[in-house]
């Protein structure tokens, strides 16, 4: 099958979060899997200078933007066999500090930035010679995507029109802007309306995507099923319960060629679950390099997070406030940032409580394989998880995650109420600081005993969230040619 993904970023190329780690190793699986990938992201900065193989494209983009035109070539790169990723090469878009904001806030310009993004999708979808069968997009960056290429088919023939695909990362994040955005899309006014693209007066980039494509697919089957609620339908629910019959929850992978104890680069021992020794001797090195007491009798809890409200940073914050307060023996460490006032408050828990709670701010890849191999539990308190990756790396590295009952959490780790003998992790349900305090303690408890904390950890080392069971799921929805019209 010919395949056309396309995304705002793609990892080992570009990278915020879940959203460019799951893309980069989406194209990666369905390649190995035998089908031809083309990628379609935007070159943003430090590409070019990080991968000296990558190559012109001879292909000129020249496009309307409203009333005027915007120019950007092509260049490519080929990861692996059956697999081509393009970059859109537009440096005022997209030469910049950051993908989405420079630190200070979101770009002005962000809806023309990926609007343009969205026409040039479209445009290589059109005349590519590979011709996809499918067009996969992902997120507001790319929601767009289905309207104007059901907008184009309207007045220009396109054969073998392919199937549209839409996958919501997080609904949370819609891609709305001020109503004038809509004109850039040179879209009919008429199309500006209740039923496409239009949400309280704004342009919602997502709800477009929503009302025009085939399939809506999310990255877990529990989230497909809360979105459609009024809690976390973020205003598009009804909409969603409208379409639920093209609404489908496909649980994420990891790609374990990278996510691994035993070939990994960044880990100071090897181990597995024929040898847990080194996953010790990972823990004492992570200890030293946050400089807290390296005792191999002393819990230590780990987070790698975006220190946003979704991620429950305030229950993380109010629960190590109680925890830290009484003598308990335990140690926390972190790697994040986000919200100012979240990453005072951990500076300070860090401050008043140097030999037990250590922080680094910013993201290092490195650093999150160190944290994920060398804690013994990580802490995921997230008030919705569309489906979280750092649980699955967790599972994978033997360190047990604390989790709160939602989306991907609840779908991916096994608490002993669920299935005693298949425990891997530790669930709350009520999002509060309390709540999580208590899993903690229970943690604490289970640290104690030797034997069982090597049956969570060698539960989880076990399981398989591999890429190969979501390249099925998707190969179901993706051969559904006789749906991709409407």
């Amino acid at each position: 099958m010919r395949i056309l993904l396309a995304s705002s970023e793609v990892h080992p190329y570009s990278k915020t979060g879940g959203l460019g780690d799951s893309v980069g190793a989406l194209g990666k699986a369905l390649a190995q899997a035998g089908h031809q990938v083309v990628t379609v992201t935007p070159l943003h900065r430090g590409i070019r200078e990080n991968f000296a193989n990558l190559r012109r494209v001879d292909w000129h983009f020249n496009l309307p933007m409203g009333p005027r035109r915007v120019d950007a070539q092509l260049h490519a790169l080929d990861p692996a066999p059956r697999h081509t990723v393009y970059f859109l090469d537009q440096p005022e878009y997209f030469d910049r500090p950051g993908i989405y904001n420079d630190g200070h806030g979101n770009y002005a310009d962000n809806a023309e930035r990926f609007i343009f993004f969205s026409k040039c999708i479209v445009h290589l979808a059109r005349y590519l010679p590979f011709k996809p069968e499918v067009l996969h997009v992902h997120d507001w960056p790319t929601g767009l995507v289905p309207l104007l290429a059901r907008h184009d088919r309207q007045f220009l023939p396109w054969p073998d029109f392919p199937r549209l695909c839409l996958t919501i990362h997080n609904l949370a994040y819609q891609g709305i802007f001020p109503r004038p955005a809509f004109g850039l899309t040179n879209l009919a006014p008429q199309l500006f309306n209740i039923e496409t693209a239009e949400f309280y007066g704004q342009l919602n980039c997502l709800k477009a995507g929503i009302t025009a494509a085939d399939v809506i697919a999310t990255v877990s089957p529990r989230y497909a099923r809360e979105i459609t609620t009024e809690e976390y339908g973020a205003g598009l629910d009804g909409l969603l319960r409208r379409r639920r019959a093209n609404l489908v929850g496909i649980l994420n992978g990891v790609d374990y060629e990278e996510w691994n104890t035993r070939n990994n680069r960044f880990l100071p021992a090897a181990y597995d679950t024929d040898d847990l020794s080194g996953k010790a001797i990972c823990k004492r090195a992570l200890q030293r390099r946050f400089q807290l007491p390296t005792e191999a009798g002393v819990p230590l809890f780990g987070n790698v997070s975006r220190l946003v409200e979704q991620k429950g940073v305030d229950l993380l914050i109010g629960a190590l406030e109680q925890l830290l307060n009484v003598p308990v023996a335990m140690q926390f460490v972190l790697l994040g940032s986000g919200a100012p006032h979240y990453e005072i408050a951990i500076r300070n828990l860090a401050a008043r409580h140097p030999d037990r709670v250590a922080v680094q701010f910013g993201y290092d890849q490195a650093l999150a394989h160190q944290i994920e191999a060398g804690s013994d539990f990580f802490l995921m308190p997230s008030r919705f998880e569309p489906c979280g990756l750092n649980q699955l790396y967790s599972l994978r590295y033997g360190t047990i995650p604390i989790v709160r009952r939602t989306g991907g959490l609840d779908d991916t780790v096994i608490d002993a109420t669920d299935q005693f003998a298949q425990a891997n992790g530790i669930k709350f349900q009520v999002p509060e600081a309390a709540a999580l305090m208590k899993a903690v303690q229970k943690a604490l408890l289970l640290f104690r005993d030797a034997r069982l904390l090597a049956r969570y950890r060698l539960n989880g080392m076990r399981a398989d969230f591999s890429w190969s069971k979501a390249v099925e799921a998707l190969e179901l929805i993706y051969a559904a040619r006789t749906a991709g019209t409407k």
